[in-house]
Order: C-alpha cells, then structure tokens, then sequence
C-alpha cells in the first residue's frame, strides 16, 4: 500500500472546550502540520465551531467539523485504526500499511481513567494499544506518529511517568500521565501548559474545588515539603 498522508482524528467527547484541551489540540494541529499529515476535530458543538480556540486551531491547519468519523470516512472503515487502552495489540510500525486513519478520543488523559474511549469502541473499529499507562491526548497522537512515520517501537520510544513538576520552590505537583521526553530528557507538553498547571495548582491551595475544575487532572497531587 502507498501512503500519501496519514489522517489523525481526535472525536471531541465532551460538550465544551477548556483551556488543557485547546492547548493539546493546538499542538496536535502543529504537529501534523509539520509531519505533513491531517489533523480533523470531529463531532464537535455547533458552538464551539464558532469559539476563538476553534478558529486558532483551524489557522494551524486543523480541519473541525460537526458529524462524527464513521459519517465521513464510511467509506474506509476497515482503514481506521482506534488508539483503544483496552485493545488486546499494541501499534506496531507495520501497522502503517494496515491503516490510513487513526483515531483517539478525546481526552484521553483523566486520572482515573473513565473509558470513554468506549464510544467509539461499540463502532466497531479495528484497535490498537499505546502501553499500559495513561497519556494525555496530544502524547497519544505524538507516540502514534512516531510509531507509524517514524517506524519506532512502543519500547524504543524515550518516556517519562508521572513526572514532578514544581510549582515553586516550595510546592510540587504530580502529573498522573505518561509523556515522550526531550533531548534533555523533561518530557514533552505543550506550549503553555506548564504555566497553565502552576496557575491551577496555586488555586488548588485557595480552593479546595480546583480539581473538578481542570480537564484530564482529576486527581492531580499536589505536594508541599
């Protein structure tokens, strides 16, 4: 099979949009610009097509649209691959002259996992597994992509779990998710998501409701010595 370009779909699972979100898709959306691949957000609100995060992630080339994948790719079911924790076969590079679509849904990252990948699950798409640790969503679509257009394996690719990051120089916070790590070995987020987990973490010592407030970090630690 020759490839030209792969797709990445992420199905939007939740009604609105926060600030972990946006700034995941964001780097989903540069990511596989640069990769040279597509990135579509699907079954999104009406409303939310219309939101500035929206309109800046369509800018860096994100397609986003309201029907959901088996609508507009009913023509090549047997092409796409669903990124399943509960999938029995993990990704291999060879998968990528099986599949031409991979498919995540969104967020993938909530501490406790609540299977929400489940949804697409009942679709009936063929399944594949990252490893046994939670990833948020851009770390899923990035640990794909390095197994498909990089032909690495799941067990070459450089990880880091739970890594500690400090708030300041008094207080730590826990981050429950596995993530790739750079040259310098910190692992990878993105853009503005160290500063966005500091601002939430200082409100988690203000208010004791912060973590019903932030996407994917249900039950984010956070330490003080």
């Amino acid at each position: 099979m020759s490839h030209g370009k792969y797709t990445f779909v992420v199905e939007h699972l939740d009604p609105e949009l926060g600030p972990w979100s946006a700034l995941e898709y964001k780097t989903i959306s540069q990511e596989s610009q640069q990769a040279g691949c597509q990135f579509i957000l699907s079954s999104l609100p009406q409303s939310l097509l219309e939101s500035q995060d929206l309109k800046d992630l369509i800018t860096w080339g994100a397609e986003a649209r309201t029907d959901s994948i088996e609508t507009y790719f009913s023509d090549k079911k047997d092409k796409i691959c669903l990124l399943d924790p509960a999938a029995r076969q993990e990704l291999h590079p060879t998968d990528a002259e099986e599949f031409d679509v991979f498919l995540f849904g969104g967020i993938l990252g909530d501490d406790p996992p609540r299977d929400r990948t489940s949804e697409l699950r009942k679709k009936g798409f063929s399944g594949r597994r990252l490893g046994p640790v939670q990833m948020t969503t851009d770390t899923a679509v990035r640990v794909t992509r390095m197994v498909i257009l990089d032909q690495v394996p799941l067990d070459k690719i450089p990880y880091v779990d739970f890594p500690e990051l400090k708030v300041d120089e008094h207080e730590s916070t826990e981050m429950p998710f596995r993530y790739v790590t750079d040259n310098s070995g910190k692992p990878t987020m993105p853009e503005g998501m160290v500063e966005l987990i500091k601002a939430d973490a200082d409100k988690a010592f203000d208010n004791l409701e912060f973590a019903d407030e932030v996407e994917g970090l249900d039950q984010l630690e956070v330490s003080r010595p």
